[in-house]
């Protein structure tokens, strides 16, 4: 028991470690490498190597090296990613992106889990983003530093940003980023070498106890998952992962560079970011213990309505640096509404495909990562307004599929029921609940 709870306190405080320094660095890439949408490009490259990764890789590198190795094999390709930034170029991001591509969350999943966390990793991830870069010359009146023709083109309709840097994008002084990539470095360092120390070897008490019972081969599972998709429910539920891969990347993507850098600066980013992460984090926690009164439909419905609002309000907003708290309200309200995405998507596809679920999973991160891949890989050549108006359209047909599957689902449980599965029947419902 005591090995149990060390194995979970280093992991813990290791992928907290990794993801502050990670979190930090992806939601600076689009202000940082804002030239010919480098940094974009970069981010669009790594969801990419790990939409088929997530896949293949974690199970394989699991049965070879072990839970333990692959993890710090897995954190030591985060690092070289923080690396590549040292030395900002199309070779350096894009290579560095593909490394990182064995994809920690993946194999963290076949191993161990944490929620909450990474709502904190990103809390704690742009802390030393935003007190380097206030340092800056031009942070000490934001009002003054950003020329009001510029501020034209900011927000919806930004549609030049995406090619060409902007004055808003004043980089701080290299050392300043040189001290924050270092930051950042270290902190994946350290999570490397706490891991590989203080983690002792993670073995499957169940396999133990029962003997060297050999895992079901790795293709099997991959056809699993493959036949999976002959449920009606998972074909129409894949559209939530995907826009919570479109409703990410667009804050880490496009709302830190075409609303707060553009009208406030880079150094705003951090502060704003902060923001998101600590609301979403809390109403993490707050969600699990309020669906068990609600339900999950009232969740689902309170996240589609405040993405909803967010984006149209988006649309016609003309951001001023005079309007400091608005930009404030919009990362809280949406760090709120992905929280919702974040908790009730994982506890349904795990109540409605309990026999399946390490397919059901594998198809949700695949199709969250193709979300990331579709809206980082357009980010660089369509406007702001239209990326906004293809997350109005991802999220009303998404939640038209969802409201299909709860009516099946409401529909099948309204069937008379044989002897024997009425019980049945109130566990699905407790889990449910759950």
């Amino acid at each position: 028991m005591e090995r149990s709870l060390r194995n979970v306190l280093v992991v813990s405080l290791g992928f907290l470690l990794l993801f502050t320094a990670y979190g930090g660095l992806q939601n600076l890439q689009s202000s940082l490498y804002s030239k010919e949408g480098l940094g974009v490009t970069a981010l669009s490259t790594l969801y990419g190597g790990m939409l088929l990764s997530s896949m293949f890789l974690p199970p394989l590198l699991i049965q070879k090296l072990g839970c333990k190795w692959t993890i710090v094999l897995s954190m030591c390709c985060y690092v070289a990613f923080s690396l590549g930034n040292f030395h900002a170029s199309w070779y350096h991001l894009v290579c560095r992106a593909h490394v990182c591509d064995t994809d920690l969350r993946g194999s963290l999943a076949f191993c161990l889990a944490s929620l909450l966390l990474t709502g904190t990793s990103f809390l704690w991830s742009h802390l030393p983003s935003s007190h380097p870069c206030s340092q800056a010359p031009f942070a000490s009146d934001v009002t003054g530093t950003i020329p009001e023709q510029q501020l034209l083109s900011c927000g919806a309709r930004d549609c030049l940003m995406a090619t060409a840097p902007a004055n808003s994008t004043n980089r701080p002084s290299q050392e300043l980023i040189y001290t924050l990539l270092g930051i950042y470095t270290g902190s994946g360092v350290l999570a490397v070498l706490l891991t590989a120390v203080f983690l002792e070897p993670v073995k499957d008490a169940q396999q133990k106890s029962e003997g060297e019972k050999k895992a079901p081969p790795f293709w099997s599972t991959l056809l699993s998952t493959f036949k999976l998709f002959r449920d009606k429910r998972l074909r129409l539920l894949v559209l939530l992962p995907l826009y919570s891969g479109f409703e990410q990347a667009f804050l880490a993507g496009d709302y830190t560079r075409s609303y707060t850098t553009c009208a406030l600066g880079i150094q705003f980013v951090g502060y704003v970011m902060i923001c998101f992460a600590a609301v979403n984090a809390l109403c993490s926690v707050l969600y699990g213990k309020l669906s068990k009164f609600t339900g999950r439909t009232a969740l689902f419905a309170l996240g589609a309505v405040t993405h909803l609002s967010c984006i149209i309000a988006l649309l016609l907003w003309k951001p001023h640096p005079s309007q400091l708290p608005l930009f404030f309200v919009f990362s809280g309200l949406w760090g709120m509404a992905d929280a919702v995405w974040q908790t009730q998507n994982n506890a349904l596809f795990g109540v409605l495909f309990e026999k399946n679920k390490e397919a059901a999973f594998a198809t949700y991160r695949l199709w969250e990562a193709l979300g990331f891949v579709i809206a980082f890989g357009y980010s660089t050549f369509l406007c702001v307004s239209v990326k906004l108006y293809i997350l109005l359209a991802v999220l009303s047909l998404a939640m038209a599929a969802y409201g299909t599957v709860e009516y099946l689902e409401a529909r099948k449980a309204a069937r008379p029921l044989a002897p024997g599965q009425p019980r049945l029947r109130e566990e699905e419902e407790t889990q449910t609940k759950m």
